[in-house]
């Protein structure tokens, strides 16, 4: 029983060695193939553009809003993809996307209400005049 034990637990110390050697692998892999223009996240969470790439020293330059900073390879975590937003306009009250007509369909009786009701306020004045 104890040999089965022992024969696991070195198993999976063996698989977890494995797995992150090969992330630490993906990980140099991505920062030496990095291009100037590839949008990059900092591992202080600063976002910019890869402006210059220096393999002898293994720094890279970015960009951030005018700012270029320079930082070491392993301070770059991942190539940065902006999220997606929605705005609230653009879905119903339960989050599903709203679709043209329905749009449309919003549209026309917003654009109707206010016409109405001057309407129904124009009858009032007239009745008061009388």
């Amino acid at each position: 029983m104890l040999i089965v034990m022992v024969v696991v637990i070195g198993g999976m110390m063996w698989w977890q060695s494995k797995k992150s050697k090969q992330q630490q692998q993906e990980r140099q892999d991505f920062r030496r193939n990095l291009q100037p223009g590839t949008e990059v996240i900092t591992i202080g969470q600063v976002i910019g553009k890869v402006v210059e790439v220096d393999e002898q020293y293994e720094e890279i330059v970015i960009d951030s809003e005018g700012s270029k900073m320079r930082f070491a390879f392993n301070a770059i975590a991942r190539e940065y993809t902006r999220p997606a937003y929605v705005s609230d306009d653009e879905v119903d009250e339960n989050g599903n996307p709203l679709s043209e007509e329905k749009d449309a369909a919003t549209e026309d009786e917003v654009a109707q209400v206010p016409i109405e009701g001057a309407a129904k306020g124009n009858q009032t004045d007239e009745t008061v005049a009388k």
